[in-house]
């Protein structure tokens, strides 16, 4: 019998982790998935993942895939993978995918969610999953700014500096399909949806905008950093505790995050 080829769709929080991808000395999300694979189907199995994301960033959806021999039903593998995660782990479906599917690569798009608390005080209940600021922002000129960064454009201005990509030559053209900003009482929501992103992007593009909410900078000048493609252009890079995962697209199916919130 051929083996079969899982997809996991799971959420984490990723303070207790030094990234996804596993490493020799380090705790990650990826060695902590693959110890319940093993308990729950008998084999350490090599786990593939949708993206590498860094120490400290969170997942309300992730995507991540292996091969087994097993053959335990579907909808049981969730509940038996979550008795042996740490409780900051969840798996809350799992599906078959073809041999040639990939994680990463036969993803079409993926989804991040930036949250900022815009108040003068930490709170204890989002101090994990959110980066707070203060003095007061402003919404509209935050919207506008996010408006003239949706298209197809040259991002190398939102990429953190020596990152591989420049080095190797590679292409820093991504497309923004959607980027908002949204408020929810006492934080902005940032969601952008993109083809793909440079290394650090979304966190120099959040760092930019709350300039621009802050009145330092001025919401015409996303246009003038496009055009630079100098990093030395944009604002800072915003914290990684505040940065989730929200949502990977496929073309048969999506792993949204909303089952997380």
């Amino acid at each position: 019998m051929e083996r079969r080829q899982i997809a996991l769709s799971l959420s984490y929080l990723g303070s207790g982790y030094h990234g996804y991808q596993v490493q020799s000395n380090a705790a990650t999300v990826s060695a902590a998935v693959q110890d319940a694979v093993q308990a729950v189907v008998g084999a350490r199995e090599e786990l593939k993942g949708c993206s590498r994301t860094d120490a400290g960033v969170h997942a309300l959806a992730f995507c991540a895939s292996f091969f087994t021999d097993s053959a335990i039903p579907l909808q049981k593998l969730p509940l038996a993978l979550n008795a042996h995660l740490p409780a900051d782990i969840r798996v809350f479906a799992a599906r078959e995918v073809p041999q040639g599917f990939h994680p990463r690569y036969s993803c079409s798009g993926k989804a991040y969610l930036y949250r900022v608390r815009n108040a003068p005080s930490e709170s204890p209940f989002t101090r994990e999953v959110s980066w707070r600021v203060w003095p007061a922002l402003s919404l509209e000129r935050m919207q506008q700014a996010a408006a003239l960064l949706c298209g197809r454009h040259d991002f190398s201005s939102f990429m953190a500096a020596h990152s591989s990509i420049a080095e190797q030559g590679g292409s820093t053209v991504r497309t923004v399909r959607i980027f908002t900003v949204e408020r929810h009482g006492s934080e902005f929501w940032f969601r952008i949806e993109a083809d793909g992103y440079l290394y650090n992007m979304v966190r120099i593009l959040v760092g930019t905008l709350v300039e621009v909410g802050a009145g330092r900078m001025e919401p015409q000048q996303m246009s003038r950093i496009l055009a630079a493609c100098d990093r030395g252009a944009a604002g800072p890079t915003a914290p990684a505790k505040g940065l989730a995962l929200a949502a990977v697209y496929y073309p048969d199916f999506t792993v949204d995050g909303e089952e997380a919130l």
